[in-house]
Protein backbone atom coordinates (compact mmCIF):
# COMPACT_ATOMS: atom_id res chain seq x y z
CA UNK A 1 0.00 0.00 0.00
CA UNK A 2 1.90 3.00 -1.24
CA UNK A 3 1.61 5.68 -3.86
CA UNK A 4 -0.62 8.70 -3.95
CA UNK A 5 -3.80 6.73 -4.72
CA UNK A 6 -3.75 5.31 -1.18
CA UNK A 7 -3.35 8.71 0.48
CA UNK A 8 -6.60 10.38 1.55
CA UNK A 9 -7.17 14.12 1.42
CA UNK A 10 -7.00 15.12 5.08
CA UNK A 11 -8.38 18.15 6.89
CA UNK A 12 -6.17 19.12 9.83
CA UNK A 13 -6.79 21.62 12.61
CA UNK A 14 -4.48 22.42 15.53
CA UNK A 15 -5.57 24.67 18.39
CA UNK A 16 -3.84 25.64 21.61
CA UNK A 17 -5.50 24.34 24.75
CA UNK A 18 -5.15 24.62 28.49
CA UNK A 19 -4.16 21.29 29.97
CA UNK A 20 -3.90 20.90 33.73
CA UNK A 21 -0.20 20.82 34.59
CA UNK A 22 -0.87 17.76 36.71
CA UNK A 23 -2.63 15.85 33.93
CA UNK A 24 -0.48 13.22 32.25
CA UNK A 25 -0.61 12.88 28.49
CA UNK A 26 -0.79 9.11 28.80
CA UNK A 27 -3.91 9.40 30.98
CA UNK A 28 -5.78 10.78 27.96
CA UNK A 29 -5.27 7.65 25.87
CA UNK A 30 -8.29 5.41 25.22
CA UNK A 31 -7.86 1.67 24.83
CA UNK A 32 -8.41 1.69 21.07
CA UNK A 33 -5.53 2.63 18.72
CA UNK A 34 -3.33 4.59 21.15
CA UNK A 35 0.03 5.98 20.03
CA UNK A 36 2.57 7.76 22.19
CA UNK A 37 5.95 9.45 22.33
CA UNK A 38 6.46 10.92 25.80
CA UNK A 39 9.44 11.91 27.95
CA UNK A 40 9.28 13.68 31.31
CA UNK A 41 5.62 14.51 30.76
CA UNK A 42 6.14 16.17 27.39
CA UNK A 43 5.66 14.88 23.87
CA UNK A 44 2.80 13.59 21.78
CA UNK A 45 -0.02 11.10 22.21
CA UNK A 46 -2.79 10.22 19.81
CA UNK A 47 -5.65 7.88 19.08
CA UNK A 48 -7.89 6.81 16.25
CA UNK A 49 -6.71 6.35 12.67
CA UNK A 50 -7.08 8.96 9.94
CA UNK A 51 -4.68 7.17 7.57
CA UNK A 52 -2.17 4.33 7.70
CA UNK A 53 0.59 2.89 5.53
CA UNK A 54 2.00 -0.61 5.90
CA UNK A 55 5.12 -1.39 3.94
CA UNK A 56 8.07 -3.78 4.01
CA UNK A 57 11.32 -4.65 2.35
CA UNK A 58 14.50 -2.72 1.57
CA UNK A 59 12.49 0.25 0.21
CA UNK A 60 10.31 0.62 3.32
CA UNK A 61 11.78 4.00 4.30
CA UNK A 62 11.56 5.37 0.75
CA UNK A 63 7.96 4.15 0.43
CA UNK A 64 7.04 5.80 3.73
CA UNK A 65 8.75 9.07 2.76
CA UNK A 66 6.93 9.12 -0.60
CA UNK A 67 3.58 8.39 1.05
CA UNK A 68 4.12 11.12 3.64
CA UNK A 69 5.07 13.64 0.97
CA UNK A 70 1.82 12.84 -0.85
CA UNK A 71 -0.16 13.12 2.40
CA UNK A 72 1.33 16.55 3.07
CA UNK A 73 0.50 17.71 -0.46
CA UNK A 74 -3.13 16.56 -0.23
CA UNK A 75 -3.86 17.90 3.26
CA UNK A 76 -5.51 21.16 4.22
CA UNK A 77 -3.91 22.33 7.46
CA UNK A 78 -4.91 25.06 9.88
CA UNK A 79 -2.22 25.20 12.55
CA UNK A 80 -2.55 27.93 15.18
CA UNK A 81 0.39 26.64 17.25
CA UNK A 82 3.28 26.08 14.81
CA UNK A 83 5.49 24.09 17.12
CA UNK A 84 7.40 20.94 16.18
CA UNK A 85 4.74 18.23 16.44
CA UNK A 86 1.73 20.45 15.72
CA UNK A 87 -0.26 20.35 12.48
CA UNK A 88 -0.20 17.16 10.42
CA UNK A 89 1.72 14.45 12.31
CA UNK A 90 2.48 10.79 11.72
CA UNK A 91 3.83 8.12 14.06
CA UNK A 92 6.01 5.34 12.70
CA UNK A 93 7.59 2.03 13.64
CA UNK A 94 9.98 0.34 11.21
CA UNK A 95 11.28 -3.21 10.92
CA UNK A 96 14.91 -3.80 11.81
CA UNK A 97 15.63 -5.87 8.71
CA UNK A 98 14.74 -5.72 5.05
CA UNK A 99 12.86 -9.02 5.28
CA UNK A 100 10.60 -10.16 6.83
CA UNK A 101 8.50 -7.80 8.92
CA UNK A 102 6.02 -5.00 8.37
CA UNK A 103 6.72 -1.33 8.96
CA UNK A 104 3.92 1.10 9.69
CA UNK A 105 3.21 4.83 9.44
CA UNK A 106 0.04 6.01 11.22
CA UNK A 107 -1.76 9.35 11.10
CA UNK A 108 -3.98 9.45 14.22
CA UNK A 109 -7.42 11.06 14.19
CA UNK A 110 -6.51 13.04 17.32
CA UNK A 111 -3.08 14.16 18.53
CA UNK A 112 -2.38 15.96 21.82
CA UNK A 113 0.98 17.62 22.34
CA UNK A 114 2.75 19.28 25.22
CA UNK A 115 5.99 21.24 25.04
CA UNK A 116 7.11 23.43 27.92
CA UNK A 117 4.18 25.61 28.95
CA UNK A 118 2.27 25.06 25.70
CA UNK A 119 -0.25 22.36 24.89
CA UNK A 120 -2.36 21.71 21.82
CA UNK A 121 -4.82 19.34 20.23
CA UNK A 122 -4.87 18.39 16.56
CA UNK A 123 -7.86 16.78 14.85
CA UNK A 124 -7.33 15.01 11.55
CA UNK A 125 -10.02 13.61 9.28
CA UNK A 126 -11.24 13.17 5.73
CA UNK A 127 -13.64 16.06 5.98
CA UNK A 128 -15.15 18.29 8.61
CA UNK A 129 -16.83 15.49 10.54
CA UNK A 130 -14.21 15.64 13.28
CA UNK A 131 -15.25 18.21 15.83
CA UNK A 132 -13.92 19.74 19.00
CA UNK A 133 -12.16 17.33 21.34
CA UNK A 134 -12.68 17.41 25.08
CA UNK A 135 -9.48 16.43 26.85
CA UNK A 136 -10.56 14.21 29.68
CA UNK A 137 -8.82 11.27 31.27
CA UNK A 138 -9.83 7.93 29.80
CA UNK A 139 -10.89 4.98 31.91
CA UNK A 140 -7.69 3.56 33.46
CA UNK A 141 -6.26 0.31 32.10
CA UNK A 142 -6.35 -2.95 34.01
CA UNK A 143 -3.16 -4.77 34.91
CA UNK A 144 -2.34 -7.91 32.92
CA UNK A 145 -3.47 -11.02 34.80
CA UNK A 146 -1.50 -14.17 35.53
CA UNK A 147 1.56 -13.27 33.46
CA UNK A 148 4.06 -16.08 32.93
CA UNK A 149 7.45 -15.91 31.22
CA UNK A 150 9.31 -18.42 29.08
CA UNK A 151 12.37 -18.50 26.84
CA UNK A 152 12.00 -17.27 23.30
CA UNK A 153 13.96 -18.57 20.31
CA UNK A 154 17.01 -19.52 22.41
CA UNK A 155 17.47 -20.39 26.06
CA UNK A 156 20.35 -18.92 28.04
CA UNK A 157 22.86 -21.66 27.20
CA UNK A 158 22.03 -21.56 23.50
CA UNK A 159 22.33 -17.78 23.42
CA UNK A 160 25.71 -17.87 25.17
CA UNK A 161 26.85 -20.33 22.50
CA UNK A 162 25.79 -17.81 19.85
CA UNK A 163 27.80 -15.11 21.66
CA UNK A 164 30.84 -17.40 21.74
CA UNK A 165 30.50 -17.99 18.01
CA UNK A 166 30.29 -14.23 17.42
CA UNK A 167 33.47 -13.70 19.47
CA UNK A 168 35.19 -16.39 17.38
CA UNK A 169 34.19 -14.65 14.14
CA UNK A 170 35.36 -11.28 15.45
CA UNK A 171 38.69 -12.74 16.61
CA UNK A 172 39.13 -14.28 13.15
CA UNK A 173 38.82 -10.82 11.60
CA UNK A 174 35.41 -11.32 9.96
CA UNK A 175 34.06 -8.17 11.64
CA UNK A 176 34.74 -5.80 14.55
CA UNK A 177 31.46 -5.80 16.48
CA UNK A 178 28.01 -7.38 16.33
CA UNK A 179 24.90 -6.77 18.42
CA UNK A 180 23.12 -10.00 19.34
CA UNK A 181 19.58 -9.90 20.69
CA UNK A 182 17.41 -12.47 22.41
CA UNK A 183 13.71 -12.63 23.13
CA UNK A 184 11.55 -13.58 26.10
CA UNK A 185 7.88 -14.56 25.84
CA UNK A 186 5.24 -13.35 28.28
CA UNK A 187 1.74 -14.82 28.29
CA UNK A 188 -1.20 -13.29 30.16
CA UNK A 189 -4.61 -14.74 30.98
CA UNK A 190 -6.34 -12.04 28.90
CA UNK A 191 -5.39 -9.52 26.23
CA UNK A 192 -2.82 -6.99 27.41
CA UNK A 193 -3.91 -3.33 27.43
CA UNK A 194 -0.76 -1.58 26.17
CA UNK A 195 -1.61 1.48 28.26
CA UNK A 196 -0.68 -0.44 31.42
CA UNK A 197 2.99 -1.02 30.53
CA UNK A 198 3.11 2.44 28.94
CA UNK A 199 2.17 4.13 32.20
CA UNK A 200 4.50 1.92 34.24
CA UNK A 201 7.44 2.60 31.91
CA UNK A 202 6.83 6.36 31.87
CA UNK A 203 6.72 6.45 35.68
CA UNK A 204 9.76 4.25 36.16
CA UNK A 205 11.95 5.61 33.35
CA UNK A 206 11.08 9.31 32.95
CA UNK A 207 14.41 10.09 31.22
CA UNK A 208 13.59 7.64 28.43
CA UNK A 209 11.20 8.13 25.53
CA UNK A 210 8.11 6.05 26.23
CA UNK A 211 6.50 4.93 22.98
CA UNK A 212 3.74 2.84 21.50
CA UNK A 213 2.96 2.39 17.81
CA UNK A 214 0.88 -0.49 16.46
CA UNK A 215 1.69 -2.97 19.23
CA UNK A 216 5.35 -2.00 19.65
CA UNK A 217 5.78 -0.61 23.16
CA UNK A 218 8.82 0.41 25.16
CA UNK A 219 10.95 3.05 26.84
CA UNK A 220 14.05 3.78 24.80
CA UNK A 221 17.06 5.66 26.17
CA UNK A 222 18.47 6.09 22.68
CA UNK A 223 17.51 8.95 20.34
CA UNK A 224 18.45 7.79 16.85
CA UNK A 225 17.87 11.27 15.44
CA UNK A 226 16.00 14.47 16.18
CA UNK A 227 15.56 17.24 13.63
CA UNK A 228 14.24 20.55 14.88
CA UNK A 229 14.35 23.67 12.74
CA UNK A 230 17.52 22.55 11.00
CA UNK A 231 19.42 21.28 14.05
CA UNK A 232 20.15 17.54 13.97
CA UNK A 233 21.05 15.56 17.11
CA UNK A 234 21.61 11.88 17.82
CA UNK A 235 22.23 10.20 21.18
CA UNK A 236 24.49 7.16 20.96
CA UNK A 237 24.44 4.53 23.71
CA UNK A 238 26.85 1.59 23.72
CA UNK A 239 28.58 0.06 26.73
CA UNK A 240 26.47 -0.96 29.72
CA UNK A 241 26.86 -1.89 33.37
CA UNK A 242 24.14 -2.90 35.82
CA UNK A 243 23.29 -0.69 38.82
CA UNK A 244 23.23 -2.08 42.35
CA UNK A 245 20.97 0.45 44.06
CA UNK A 246 23.80 1.55 46.36
CA UNK A 247 24.87 5.08 45.39
CA UNK A 248 28.48 4.67 46.50
CA UNK A 249 28.91 1.37 44.71
CA UNK A 250 27.16 2.70 41.59
CA UNK A 251 29.54 5.67 41.48
CA UNK A 252 32.44 3.22 41.56
CA UNK A 253 30.85 1.15 38.79
CA UNK A 254 30.34 4.28 36.68
CA UNK A 255 34.08 4.85 36.89
CA UNK A 256 34.72 1.23 35.92
CA UNK A 257 32.44 1.64 32.90
CA UNK A 258 34.12 4.89 31.85
CA UNK A 259 37.53 3.16 31.90
CA UNK A 260 36.50 -0.19 30.42
CA UNK A 261 38.47 -0.82 27.23
CA UNK A 262 35.84 -3.30 26.01
CA UNK A 263 32.96 -0.84 26.52
CA UNK A 264 34.90 2.14 25.17
CA UNK A 265 35.76 0.14 22.05
CA UNK A 266 32.12 -0.85 21.56
CA UNK A 267 31.06 2.77 22.09
CA UNK A 268 33.61 4.14 19.64
CA UNK A 269 32.26 1.88 16.89
CA UNK A 270 28.72 3.13 17.53
CA UNK A 271 29.67 6.83 17.57
CA UNK A 272 31.73 6.48 14.43
CA UNK A 273 28.88 4.82 12.54
CA UNK A 274 26.44 7.60 13.49
CA UNK A 275 28.86 10.42 12.66
CA UNK A 276 29.75 8.84 9.30
CA UNK A 277 26.06 8.40 8.40
CA UNK A 278 25.08 11.97 9.36
CA UNK A 279 28.04 13.76 7.78
CA UNK A 280 26.73 13.72 4.15
CA UNK A 281 23.49 15.35 5.34
CA UNK A 282 24.99 18.05 7.58
CA UNK A 283 26.93 21.22 6.83
CA UNK A 284 28.72 21.07 10.19
CA UNK A 285 29.16 18.42 12.88
CA UNK A 286 30.05 18.28 16.57
CA UNK A 287 31.28 14.90 17.85
CA UNK A 288 32.51 14.94 21.48
CA UNK A 289 35.86 13.25 22.05
CA UNK A 290 34.74 11.26 25.09
CA UNK A 291 31.39 9.82 26.26
CA UNK A 292 29.54 10.59 29.47
CA UNK A 293 27.85 8.04 31.74
CA UNK A 294 24.05 8.06 31.50
CA UNK A 295 22.39 6.84 34.72
CA UNK A 296 19.09 4.99 34.34
CA UNK A 297 17.18 3.30 37.18
CA UNK A 298 18.52 -0.19 36.43
CA UNK A 299 21.64 0.29 34.29
CA UNK A 300 24.28 2.84 33.28
CA UNK A 301 25.37 3.46 29.69
CA UNK A 302 28.24 5.20 27.97
CA UNK A 303 26.56 7.99 25.98
CA UNK A 304 27.57 10.55 23.36
CA UNK A 305 25.40 13.29 21.84
CA UNK A 306 26.33 13.92 18.19
CA UNK A 307 25.02 17.17 16.65
CA UNK A 308 24.96 18.82 13.24
CA UNK A 309 23.20 21.36 11.01
CA UNK A 310 21.12 19.87 8.20
CA UNK A 311 22.01 20.66 4.59
CA UNK A 312 19.36 22.33 2.48
CA UNK A 313 18.74 21.24 -1.11
CA UNK A 314 16.47 23.38 -3.28
CA UNK A 315 15.35 25.19 -0.15
CA UNK A 316 14.31 22.01 1.70
CA UNK A 317 16.32 20.23 4.38
CA UNK A 318 16.47 16.47 4.66
CA UNK A 319 13.57 15.18 6.79
CA UNK A 320 13.92 13.45 10.13
CA UNK A 321 12.67 10.18 8.59
CA UNK A 322 15.27 10.38 5.82
CA UNK A 323 17.94 10.92 8.46
CA UNK A 324 16.66 7.93 10.44
CA UNK A 325 16.84 5.82 7.29
CA UNK A 326 20.42 6.95 6.68
CA UNK A 327 21.42 6.04 10.24
CA UNK A 328 19.73 2.64 10.42
CA UNK A 329 21.13 0.22 11.40
CA UNK A 330 23.81 1.95 13.44
CA UNK A 331 26.61 0.01 15.11
CA UNK A 332 24.65 0.31 18.38
CA UNK A 333 22.03 -2.16 17.10
CA UNK A 334 23.78 -3.91 14.19
CA UNK A 335 27.53 -3.84 14.38
CA UNK A 336 30.64 -2.94 12.38
CA UNK A 337 31.00 -3.29 9.44
CA UNK A 338 27.24 -3.07 8.98
CA UNK A 339 26.84 -5.59 6.16
CA UNK A 340 28.94 -8.27 7.88
CA UNK A 341 27.22 -7.70 11.22
CA UNK A 342 23.69 -7.86 9.79
CA UNK A 343 24.59 -11.05 7.91
CA UNK A 344 25.92 -12.66 11.10
CA UNK A 345 22.80 -11.62 13.02
CA UNK A 346 20.65 -13.36 10.41
CA UNK A 347 22.85 -16.46 10.63
CA UNK A 348 23.16 -17.04 14.39
CA UNK A 349 20.52 -15.00 16.24
CA UNK A 350 17.80 -17.59 15.42
CA UNK A 351 14.88 -15.16 15.49
CA UNK A 352 13.13 -12.44 13.53
CA UNK A 353 13.58 -9.12 15.32
CA UNK A 354 10.46 -7.65 13.75
CA UNK A 355 10.39 -3.97 14.68
CA UNK A 356 12.72 -4.39 17.66
CA UNK A 357 15.81 -2.13 17.26
CA UNK A 358 14.19 -0.37 14.31
CA UNK A 359 13.37 3.36 14.18
CA UNK A 360 10.26 4.42 16.11
CA UNK A 361 8.92 7.94 16.57
CA UNK A 362 7.07 10.76 14.85
CA UNK A 363 7.37 13.40 12.14
CA UNK A 364 5.40 16.52 11.26
CA UNK A 365 4.68 18.13 7.91
CA UNK A 366 7.83 20.28 8.03
CA UNK A 367 10.04 17.19 8.33
CA UNK A 368 10.88 17.90 11.97
CA UNK A 369 10.58 14.88 14.21
CA UNK A 370 12.11 12.50 16.70
CA UNK A 371 13.06 8.92 15.95
CA UNK A 372 14.33 6.64 18.66
CA UNK A 373 15.59 3.09 18.47
CA UNK A 374 13.00 0.56 19.66
CA UNK A 375 15.01 -0.73 22.62
CA UNK A 376 13.79 -1.84 26.07
CA UNK A 377 10.74 -2.84 24.08
CA UNK A 378 8.20 -5.55 23.36
CA UNK A 379 5.70 -6.54 20.69
CA UNK A 380 2.18 -6.92 22.10
CA UNK A 381 -0.21 -9.26 20.28
CA UNK A 382 -3.34 -9.99 22.25
CA UNK A 383 -2.39 -11.93 25.37
CA UNK A 384 1.17 -12.61 24.15
CA UNK A 385 4.05 -10.17 24.63
CA UNK A 386 7.48 -10.72 23.09
CA UNK A 387 10.25 -8.87 24.96
CA UNK A 388 13.64 -8.09 23.41
CA UNK A 389 17.13 -7.27 24.68
CA UNK A 390 20.45 -6.97 22.87
CA UNK A 391 24.16 -6.71 23.71
CA UNK A 392 27.16 -5.44 21.78
CA UNK A 393 29.71 -8.20 21.22
CA UNK A 394 33.40 -7.41 20.61
CA UNK A 395 36.59 -9.48 20.69
CA UNK A 396 36.89 -9.74 24.48
CA UNK A 397 33.19 -10.21 25.29
CA UNK A 398 32.36 -12.88 27.88
CA UNK A 399 29.19 -14.89 27.09
CA UNK A 400 28.09 -15.15 30.74
CA UNK A 401 28.52 -11.41 31.28
CA UNK A 402 26.58 -10.65 28.10
CA UNK A 403 23.74 -12.92 29.23
CA UNK A 404 23.58 -11.04 32.55
CA UNK A 405 23.48 -7.75 30.64
CA UNK A 406 20.63 -9.00 28.45
CA UNK A 407 18.70 -10.11 31.54
CA UNK A 408 19.12 -6.62 33.02
CA UNK A 409 17.77 -5.07 29.84
CA UNK A 410 14.61 -7.19 30.06
CA UNK A 411 13.81 -5.73 33.48
CA UNK A 412 12.02 -2.49 32.45
CA UNK A 413 9.35 -4.15 30.31
CA UNK A 414 9.17 -7.29 32.46
CA UNK A 415 8.46 -5.22 35.56
CA UNK A 416 5.97 -3.07 33.62
CA UNK A 417 3.88 -6.16 32.86
CA UNK A 418 3.62 -7.34 36.46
Amino acid sequence: MDGERSVPALVVRTTEVDVDAGAALLDLLPADDPVSWVRRGEGLVGWGTAAVLRTQGPERFAAAAHWWQAARARSVVRDEVREPGSGLVCFGSFAFGDDPGDSVLVVPAVVVGRRGDRAWVTTIGRGLEHGEQRLVAADPPEAPRSVTFSDGALDGEQWMAAVAEAVRRISAGDLEKVVLARDLLATAATDVDVRWPLRRLAAGYPMCWTFHVDGMVGATPEMLVRRERGLVTSRVLAGTIRRTGDDTRDAELAGVLARSSKDLEEHEYAVRSVADALEPHCSSMNVPEAPFVLHLPNVMHLATDVAGVAHESDGAAVTSLELAAALHPSAAVGGTPTSAAVALIAEIESMDRGRYAGPVGWMDATGDGEWGIALRSAAVDGSTVRLFAGCGIVADSDPASELAEAQAKFVPVRDALT
